[in-house]
């Protein structure tokens, strides 16, 4: 019996634009493996692939899990601001609103 295959995309993005690859790749695969197949800085020149910023349908995972047939494996950039800064300060600009409003 032959090696099976498996169907699944590899999704990436830079600001301003976005991949979705659809490949066939034999079970087994990897998640780096798959992301190094998929040869995204050709495809996206400027995206940085960091093996510790990858994942499989929005979830962090590492770059040894096995893929599934349909998985979706993804590849993240850095974050631009920190969340919780983000959310402090939308809160603290609220409440000076709020006190500007009464």
């Amino acid at each position: 019996m032959g090696a099976r295959n498996i169907h699944i995309e590899v999704a990436a993005a830079l600001p301003d634009r976005q991949l979705l690859l659809s490949m066939t790749v034999p079970a087994g695969t990897t998640l780096a493996e798959a992301v190094a197949r998929a040869d995204l800085p050709s495809r996206l020149p400027g995206l940085e692939v960091d093996e510790s910023r990858l994942g499989i349908f929005g979830r962090k995972c590492r770059p040894e899990t096995v893929l599934s047939d349909g998985d979706r494996a993804e590849v993240y950039r850095p974050l631009t601001a920190d969340p919780k800064t983000i959310r402090r300060e939308l809160a603290e600009l609220a409440r000076r609103e709020q006190k500007a409003a009464k």
